[in-house]
Parts: structure tokens; C-alpha cells; sequence
């Protein structure tokens, strides 16, 4: 296992990173039934300016996943209450496209290949250095975010149409910040959003102030997807979800 101690050390070094890239609101879920080292890294990681929530166990992760939206996952294949192997494909079923990252003690080549062929999307063994490991996540969400930039941009709505590049909807003008917003609950259509990611992306700012603007401009998108059937719920503590009602 890795040494506690070894952690704290690096914690309390100067650490240079690989990129000066980074996206100070992505969210990680941390998947180890360690509870030392689950809490070490947890906190290392919120250090650098990563929202991180741990689970124990392989099935309360898959609740995680099921109730919140997160930018990457980084899993233990052993002690979490079930097979590591299970929870990588069910992930992948579940969620094509969230970045997992595989943190564990199985060095095998056979384990290594295995993870990947169900869709890991990096292998890293214990002991590790945590620079290289923000490195590794950092490449990872520089990828996601090309990947996002270059997505999707007119989204058909039960006939409706939201043009995000034209900032329109049914040929209506919207104004950028509608656009912008309304463009990141079509992209995760059906999860939970952050409301915390959305103020940092969109706002710069994340305070009542913003949080309240952000309310009434959800609000002026409730006109818009009302009339195709759509509803923006409103999650509590949490973020806001667009659902096709049809």
C-alpha cells in the first residue's frame, strides 16, 4: 500500500505541474475503500482546486454517478465491496464518455490491459507521485475540454431548435449568456449540473450574487423549453437538470 506518511511529504512540498492549464471547477469522484489515503488525496486534490467527493465502495460510487454530474473518476480496483473490473464496465456503460483513471496496487501487465480494454482511460500503480498524477488527470481534462469545444452545437428539441452557434431558438435571438447556459444542460440532458461549475464557466464568479442571477436566467429559459416540452427541475444543494417531459 502506499505510504500515508509518503503523501503528507509531497503534500508539503513545492509542486511544479506539467501544464499551467487547468480547470479549477471540475469535479472528481474518488472511488477507495483506504480511508487514509482516500482523505490525503481527497484534500491534496482540493488543494489544487478540484471539488472532490469520496466512496468507499464500488456501489456507493455508482450512486454518486447516478445523482450528481462529475468531470472524472479516479477508482481502486480492490476493497471497494466488489469486483474492480465490474464497476469499470458498468461505469463505462453508464457514462461512454467520463474520464476514469485507475489508481491501484495490481501492477500485473494482465491487470493493466484488462482495465484498459474496459475503458480506463489511464492505469496508474501505487505507490505514486501526485504531481505526476495531477499531471495525468490534468492531460486528461485538456483532451475533454477540445473534445467539448468541438461538440454538438444545434440541438433538436421535439421539433424545436436551439442553434447555440447563432445563439438562437426557434430563430429567436437569445442573448449569450442564455445561450451559453442553456448550451451546457443540452450537453448533459437528463443529469444534474453543477451549480458551482455553471457561475465559474459562465459567471467567473460564485457568490449569492451570481447565484441569483444565474435563477433568473434559468428562469428566462423555462420560457423557451416549456413550448417544446422540455423543463429545467431545479436540484437542491445541487445544480439543475434539463428533462424531456414527452
Amino acid at each position: 500500500m502506499i505510504n500515508f506518511f509518503t503523501i503528507l511529504a509531497y503534500m508539503q512540498k513545492k509542486v511544479y505541474f506539467c501544464s499551467t492549464f487547468r480547470i479549477m471547477t471540475s469535479k472528481i469522484l474518488l472511488i477507495d475503500g483506504d480511508i487514509s489515503l482516500s482523505t490525503v488525496l481527497s484534500d491534496y486534490l482540493a488543494s489544487r482546486g478540484y471539488k472532490t467527493r469520496v466512496a468507499d465502495t464500488g456501489r456507493a460510487g455508482l450512486e454518486c454517478l447516478a445523482s450528481e454530474h462529475y468531470d472524472l473518476v479516479l477508482t481502486e480496483l480492490q476493497g471497494i465491496g466488489m469486483n474492480g473490473y465490474e464497476l469499470l464496465k458498468d461505469i463505462r456503460h453508464r457514462l461512454p464518455q467520463i474520464p476514469l483513471i485507475v489508481l491501484t496496487t495490481r501492477s500485473d501487465r494482465e491487470d493493466q490491459i484488462r482495465a484498459f480494454q474496459l475503458g480506463a482511460d489511464d492505469y496508474q500503480t501505487k505507490p505514486f507521485t501526485m504531481d505526476i498524477l495531477i499531471c495525468r488527470i490534468e492531460a486528461i481534462l485538456r483532451r475533454v475540454r477540445a473534445f467539448e469545444e468541438n461538440k454538438q452545437k444545434v440541438f433538436e428539441l421535439n421539433g424545436h431548435t436551439f442553434d447555440s452557434l447563432h445563439q438562437s431558438f426557434d430563430g429567436a435571438h437569445m442573448s449569450s449568456r442564455e445561450s451559453d447556459l442553456l448550451l451546457m444542460l443540452c450537453r448533459h440532458e437528463g443529469e444534474v449540473v453543477d451549480k458551482h461549475k455553471i457561475l465559474s464557466a459562465l459567471w467567473k464568479e460564485d457568490n449569492a450574487f451570481t447565484a441569483r442571477s444565474l435563477g433568473v436566467y434559468i428562469n428566462h429559459l423555462r420560457g423557451y423549453v416549456t413550448a417544446a416540452e422540455y423543463e429545467i427541475i431545479a436540484v437542491r444543494y445541487k445544480g439543475y437538470k434539463l428533462v424531456n417531459k414527452i
